[in-house]
């Protein structure tokens, strides 16, 4: 995971675009992000926590706790970005969108862990947006637990920002507050897609553009694969409690109770471990494999030292 030394001189490369980019943590300003100090990295890069169990809040508890807990990710007075799954008018039981349970619990331990304002935020498709936002359940459950919960439904919501790595893309845009936070959680679900076999976390960043329809018109895969360069969360939560299994990416479809959630730093490999709960071979998913071969993370499983815990 980059430091903020390194995110400073990558930010210099790109001044005149303006933008702050994210690069395993966010800043509270673009000006303050162009001059922070290097910080040590907050989990081990090379691990994955998979937590097993019935209880969707107990395993995103344990999966964080598995890491080294979420006091080690988020400092007092934080701005904590979460960004679930919250695209479809769906309820929660069409495993369509993120388990609002696991959204709830990760809430807490950021309060537990001193964050000042925690934002839960998704660029919502199905309009309109309040009726998504609480027939997902997300919205209750959130600001139940303490967060503010709100969908990115204006252009003046997002920002441009530079994509140096990219080979289909080159820039495009981000949420904002994404790129103010000091910690962006990224909580996709898993669940199939009939243009990209599966989205996981590296696709569930598509709710941070503003313009969805152009990556579908060029290169999808790439273009994901693009976008992980340089929008890197700085930890992904994978609700695997229950996932969809055909019908996807919206439902409703057949589902499959796994009653998993898989933690991690590295969103390649958290999505390799993804795949795999689909019957499918990593390297088999586009955007996985370039992603890893534009250097994002490490595909191979062997490679990741898994850490398993039941609940």
């Amino acid at each position: 995971m980059m430091s903020k030394l390194d995110r400073r001189e990558f930010l210099g490369a790109v001044a005149g675009f303006g933008a702050a980019l994210l690069a395993g943590g966010c800043s509270k300003s673009d000006e303050s992000a162009a001059v922070a100090t290097p910080r040590e990295p907050k989990f081990d890069a090379n691990a994955l926590a998979v937590a097993s169990g019935k209880d969707p809040a107990k395993l995103a508890r344990a999966a964080v706790d598995a890491l080294g807990g979420m006091a080690k990710l988020v400092k007092k007075g934080d701005f904590v970005v979460v960004k679930p799954n919250i695209a479809w008018n769906q309820p929660p039981e069409v495993a369509a969108t993120t388990n609002p349970a696991v959204v709830a619990e990760i809430v807490t331990m950021c309060k537990e862990a001193g964050a000042g304002r925690i934002l839960v935020i998704d660029h919502v498709i199905d309009k309109p947006s309040e009726m998504v936002l609480g027939l997902t359940g997300i919205m209750e459950a959130a600001k139940a637990a303490g967060a503010d919960v709100t969908a990115a439904q204006n252009e003046s919501d997002y920002r441009a920002i530079e994509i140096p790595k990219g080979k289909a893309i080159r820039s495009d845009t981000c949420i904002k507050d994404i790129l103010k936070a000091d910690v962006f959680i990224n909580v996709p679900i898993a669940k199939v897609h009939d243009a990209t076999r599966v989205t996981l976390g590296m696709k569930n960043l598509m709710g941070c553009i503003w313009d969805r329809q152009a990556w579908h018109a060029n290169a999808l895969d790439q273009c994901i694969a693009d976008y992980a360069t340089a929008i890197r969360p700085d930890l992904t939560v994978l609700d695997a409690n229950r996932i969809l299994v055909s019908g996807g990416p919206k439902g409703p479809g057949k589902t499959k109770d796994v009653g998993q959630v898989i933690a991690g730093v590295d969103p390649v490999a958290v999505d390799a471990y993804g795949a795999t709960l689909f019957g499918m071979k990593p390297e088999e998913i586009g955007h996985i494999r370039l992603a890893h071969e534009l250097g994002v993370g490490e595909i191979d499983l062997g490679k990741v030292k898994i850490k398993n815990v039941r609940r």
